[in-house]
């Protein structure tokens, strides 16, 4: 491996950062290990690269560089041949996403971790899920720690930078492949990832910076949601640890089944019995709706099953303006109970129309009489 950085880039030795980025972005991408597949010596001329650039672009270490040349700058901390960064770092901070070469060298903790999710369940009456309503919900959660201001830490004191991991969050590790020495980093085990210990937790939340509690809000539900449906309040979870930002609150809504009406999509369905008169010869029936008590109009001669259709009387659109229709069934019900004088009508009708029917049941003296013949 050539031992000159600059020669290894191929930059002057009073090359600027920027020359230097610039160099090292167009051989990193000629050289990469997945764009020369058939050539055993991409890796190597990859991390040279890595290494070189490494050194340069860092002005402490370029100056030992300069003085003592390689071995000047050789075993960066915890033992990473890289400098405590390794080209996979490199790689992602120029090219985005993960390096194929070490899994785990990406970015730092940006602060304390965020709080978790919650969910929860609010019961509608179908007329609320309709037309939409306000709802209470209450959920047991974390709150941020009055006494020490979210911090964890107790009044008078403050967190320390972790030593394990100087404050980054990470711990590093070095192994070794059949590529070569390889860079994975992991959560730090001393302060959970945080870069920072609590000497002295508060007393009110034990180090956390959050309390259990309860807390209530109203949500407000959007005319035309269905049964199942569920809506995020961003920021309304539980607040993360030592002052970490707060998760979202899920809330499923359930809706309470209408006794005469059904929803199917945003139409309504119905259904209304007419007796056989009705039928026949026409009728105006009132209809009790969810807007109040529509008139329908049963033209003579309608038959069971036919469908009146209400036109903007079912569910608001969700995504869009205007609303579904009613679709109300028209079902003709048979009499069971029929008087000796209606039942005398009805076959007088049947006799009229031609229409052959069942002759009368005999009485229960003539039943009697026939079971001793």
């Amino acid at each position: 491996m050539a031992t000159d950085y600059y020669e290894v880039l191929g930059v002057r030795r009073d090359a600027d950062e920027a020359e230097l980025k610039k160099a090292y972005r167009r051989l990193a991408r000629q050289h990469h290990p997945d764009a020369n597949p058939d050539d055993p010596e991409a890796e190597a001329r990859f991390k040279e690269l890595a290494v070189a650039y490494e050194t340069l672009s860092d002005p402490d270490r370029r100056a030992r560089y300069d003085r003592f040349g390689p071995e000047g700058v050789n075993g960066g901390p915890a033992g990473d041949p890289f400098g405590g960064g390794g080209f996979g770092d490199i790689f992602e901070a120029f090219f985005g996403g993960n390096s194929p070469f070490g899994g785990g060298g990406g970015g730092r903790p940006s602060g304390p971790p965020r709080g978790p999710d919650l969910e929860v369940t609010a019961s509608l009456t179908f007329e609320e899920a309709v037309f939409g309503c306000a709802t209470p919900v209450t959920v047991a959660t974390y709150g941020g720690c009055d006494t020490c201001s979210s911090t964890g830490a107790a009044p008078g004191t403050a967190a320390q930078t972790c030593v394990e991991c100087a404050g980054t969050g990470q711990v590093r590790r070095v192994r070794q492949s059949i590529l070569g020495q390889m860079v994975t980093a992991s959560a730090c085990p001393r302060c959970s990832g945080v870069g920072q210990v609590i000497p002295s937790p508060c007393p009110g939340c034990r180090g956390e910076g959050r309390r259990r509690e309860e807390r209530s809000y109203t949500v407000d539900v959007p005319a035309g949601v269905d049964n199942g449906a569920t809506l995020r309040l961003t920021g309304r979870g539980a607040v993360g640890a030592r002052g970490g930002p707060a998760g979202d609150l899920y809330v499923h809504l359930r809706v309470t089944p209408h006794e005469r009406l059904q929803r199917s999509g945003d139409d309504l369905l119905a259904a209304q019995l007419l007796s056989i008169a009705q039928a026949a010869l026409g009728a105006e029936i009132e209809f009790e709706t969810l807007d109040g008590t529509e008139t329908i109009t049963v033209p003579a001669g309608t038959q069971s099953g036919a469908v009146v259709r209400l036109r903007g009387k079912g569910v608001p659109h969700l995504q869009g303006r205007g609303r579904g229709d009613l679709r109300i069934e028209l079902v003709v019900q048979t009499p069971t109970d029929l008087t000796p004088e209606q039942e005398e009508l009805v076959r007088r009708l049947a006799e009229l129309r031609g229409e052959a029917v069942a002759p009368p049941e005999a009485g229960l003296l003539s039943k009697i009489r026939s079971a001793f013949r």
